[in-house]
């Protein structure tokens, strides 16, 4: 039993970070530093990036995101997300750590990396309207989508399955707006309630559809190519990213929250006690966190 979770708990960080060890080599880099960075212990975005439900909110935001239909062709066109899905994952996971414990030239130099590598991502798609028009990955309104659905994810997600966050969610909109800025998008909504007037534009502007090429992706984010370890605790937590989505989102992705006939299964204390179970076998504090805290140290901030 012992051996089987060890290996476990390997597979759980290989995926979540790229590593099996505790210390991922791109979390070293946040001992590093001159400054404090864009945020610190006790702000908002360390508490909600801090906690597991992070992980519901990272497969919510996808779902999302795969309603844009230049967002999505840009994802088909070019990546091999499907081959190196893992892979991705880590990459999205070591810029988030870079952008909330590194130092302003950590994050600075994580977010120069995306940016270069979405130069080459363009491309044409054909419209909700039947036109063809042409996307960039740096298209600012692109990368606006992006950002609210990342912000609206792990804000609910958070709501939904963790504590209190300090300031409340105003804070965290507010504060992780500079990730937003950061990519280049103009002007991002800095608190809940401009977050969801956002996401209301752009339900009622047609700009959102569901079609083939949008359920084959669904498919895949459903059942990704997982250890199987971990497929039992991801269906759960699947199922808890499709029940905290809007009706509406849900109804486009063509989902549904799990039932049994006419019966709600309980997904949300399904998913409270995955995600105690994956907070337990990750520990208290993330090699980042702990990283972060060396740097700040260092330099006499608290």
């Amino acid at each position: 039993m012992r051996t089987f979770l060890r290996k476990w708990q390997a597979e759980l960080k290989r995926t979540l970070t790229g590593s099996p060890d505790a210390l991922p080599d791109w979390s070293r880099k946040f001992a590093q530093g001159d400054d404090p960075g864009y945020f610190l212990p006790g702000s908002a975005v360390w508490a909600v990036h801090g906690g597991v439900p992070t992980i519901v909110g990272g497969i919510r935001s996808l779902l999302m995101q795969t309603l844009h239909p230049a967002v999505l062709a840009g994802v088909h066109d070019h990546s091999n997300f499907r081959a190196d899905s893992l892979g991705r994952l880590a990459r999205t996971t070591a810029w988030i750590h870079a952008l909330t414990y590194g130092s302003t030239a950590e994050a600075r130099s994580a977010t120069a990396r995306v940016v270069r590598l979405h130069e080459s991502v363009n491309g044409k798609y054909v419209g909700c309207d039947g036109t063809v028009k042409k996307y960039s990955a740096n298209d600012p309104e692109l990368l606006r989508w992006v950002h609210i659905t990342f912000t609206d994810s792990f804000l609910r997600t958070h709501e939904l399955w963790d504590g209190p966050i300090p300031g409340g969610p105003d804070a965290y909109v507010r504060e992780w707006a500079q990730a937003g800025r950061l990519m280049g998008v103009e002007s991002p909504p800095e608190s809940k309630a401009a977050l969801v007037r956002e996401l209301a534009e752009w339900s009622a502007e047609g700009t959102l559809r569901c079609d083939e090429r949008v359920s084959e992706t669904v498919a895949f984010i459903r059942n990704p190519p997982l250890h199987p370890l971990l497929k039992p605790g991801y269906r759960v937590l699947f199922e808890a990213a499709v029940l905290s989505l809007d009706p509406d989102y849900r109804r486009l992705l063509g989902l549904r929250t799990a039932s049994i006939g006419p019966l709600p299964l309980p997904v949300s204390l399904a998913a409270r006690a995955t995600l105690a179970v994956v907070r337990l076998a990750l520990g208290p504090a993330s090699p980042s966190q702990l990283a972060a805290r060396e740097r700040l140290r260092r330099l006499g901030v608290t």
